[in-house]
């Protein structure tokens, strides 16, 4: 994954970038608006980082020349302006995802990682119908949702939670990232709603079954996984 980061927090941006190269990525780092703009327009990225607050030409203004220009290259805001409005006026303005500071990086990689996949394979996704991870399955069309051949009874709310999961298999899901796709912000970031629902989720997809697939990260968040197949860090 090819990422410019454009930050004018020096000491922010090299961090960043840092954890970024330790995962394996390639970066660029730009320390004003005009600079990243001109390195968002002539390079050929993955995904886009931009403070919302830069010198020369600001996140947002820099956002929406790139989607004026046709430029669609996946934006993820970051910025201590982290009231709704600020995240609609980031996300009005072009940006594809929005992180407030202070953030966690295993989120900002989390959610680079997601945007880029977007953009590599959005037709794909488009069409994919069925999902399936181990011996789980969910079917989009008919609602159904079975385990090692087992119907299991999901009600909406936990039916579209499953469904993030399944999509991000083996990913962390924050908490924070759970409730913007599921939930689309309307509930305080404080709140247990999330954990209620895993739980319930969990008796019903886990319970009775000799592996447990929902996770839990210590400090992170949840994650579908099979603890046969890999190694989850400080897993409840």
């Amino acid at each position: 994954m090819r990422v410019l980061v454009i930050e004018d927090d020096r000491e922010a941006a090299s961090y960043m970038a840092k954890g970024l190269r330790e995962a394996g990525h390639v970066v660029d780092v730009a320390h004003d608006g005009r600079d990243g703009l001109l390195m968002a327009q002539t390079g050929d990225y993955d995904v886009l980082v931009v403070d919302r607050l830069l010198p020369g030409l600001d996140g947002l203004a820099l956002v929406q020349t790139l989607r004026a220009t046709g430029n669609t290259t996946p934006v993820l805001f970051l910025s201590a302006l982290g009231q709704v409005d600020d995240r609609v006026k980031g996300l009005r303005a072009g940006g594809d995802d929005y992180l407030v500071k202070p953030y966690a990086f295993a989120e900002l990689l989390a959610r680079l990682e997601v945007l880029a996949r977007r953009r590599m394979a959005p037709a794909a996704e488009a069409r994919e119908t069925v999902l399936r991870y181990a011996d789980l399955e969910m079917d989009l069309l008919t609602r159904k949702v079975t385990r090692a051949g087992r119907t299991i009874e999901l009600q909406p709310r936990e039916f579209k939670l499953l469904e993030v999961l399944m999509r991000h298999a083996e990913q962390v899901m924050t908490r924070t990232m759970l409730l913007e796709k599921v939930w689309d912000y309307r509930f305080d970031p404080q709140t247990n709603v999330i954990d209620v629902h895993i739980s319930r989720l969990r008796q019903k997809i886990d319970r009775g079954f000799e592996v447990p697939l929902i996770q839990t990260i210590r400090g992170a968040g949840y994650s579908l996984r099979d603890p046969r197949k890999t190694s989850p860090h400080g897993d409840l």
